[in-house]
Parts: structure tokens; C-alpha cells; sequence
């Protein structure tokens, strides 16, 4: 098993920001290096979700463009209805 080393990487932050990152750590008893490395996982752990997201609506759009495919909003919504009201059923058929 390779273990791999975390590297320093150093950040400036407004002097306000610095205080705000303090107070937080001193009031959950963690250090300030601490809240900074969770806040920055986090952070990127969302943006991944947001890009993973975003990335999924352009191939939905090519897909589309390309074949021309799609349900109309009437069809979507009385899907979501059925499934709402606790009835299991498929998904409207896409048509052209």
C-alpha cells in the first residue's frame, strides 16, 4: 500500500476572514488547520457534485439536439404526479 504525503500549500486570507476561521475553531475545540482542510474538502466534494451535474445537462442537451428525443413538461408532470400519489410506474416514453 503507497501512502502518500499531504504537501503544504499556503493560503492568504483577508484579516477578517483569518478572525472568523479562528473564532470557529476555538468555539468546536478544533484547530484552525483543522477547519480550513475540512472546509476546502467540502468545498470540493460540491463543486465535483455541481460540475458532475452540470456536465450531465449538456449531454442531455446534445442528446437531445442530436435525436430530436424528449417528453413534453404535461407528460413529465403527470408522471411525477403518479409517482407522488405512491403509484409505481415507468417513466413517460420519449418521442420525437
Amino acid at each position: 500500500m503507497t501512502v502518500t504525503a499531504a504537501k503544504p500549500m499556503s493560503v492568504k486570507l483577508e484579516p477578517e476572514i483569518r478572525a472568523r476561521i479562528e473564532h470557529l475553531a476555538e468555539s468546536r475545540r478544533r484547530s484552525t488547520h483543522w477547519m480550513m482542510r475540512e472546509a476546502i474538502q467540502q468545498y470540493v466534494e460540491r463543486e465535483e457534485k455541481r460540475e458532475t451535474f452540470r456536465q450531465d445537462g449538456i449531454r442531455a442537451w446534445n442528446e437531445y439536439q442530436t435525436t430530436g428525443l424528449h417528453a413534453t413538461a404535461e407528460e413529465a408532470d403527470a408522471w411525477l404526479a403518479k409517482l407522488e400519489s405512491g403509484q409505481d410506474v415507468e417513466p413517460p416514453a420519449c418521442h420525437v
